[in-house]
């Protein structure tokens, strides 16, 4: 269930339980949502856009210029 209750089917993955993707039900049925955890590229571009920035660890550091959710 997510935070205003909308139900989210997480997938994992079968040999670590690391969180691979997930799907909130009702939104685009065609679009899911992709852990940046599950890419093992050290090229993969930084992010644009932070949610949930109170749930962070404190020892995560975000670019200076990111986008925040309002």
């Amino acid at each position: 269930m997510g935070d205003e209750g909308s139900e989210v089917a997480f997938h994992f993955c079968p040999i670590c339980g690391s969180t691979v993707y997930y799907a909130v039900a009702g939104y685009d049925e065609e679009s899911i949502a992709v852990a940046v955890g599950a890419f093992a590229e050290p090229g993969f571009p930084e992010p644009t856009f932070s949610v949930y920035e109170e749930r962070m660890h404190s020892w995560v550091g975000l670019p200076p210029d990111i986008e925040h959710m309002a």
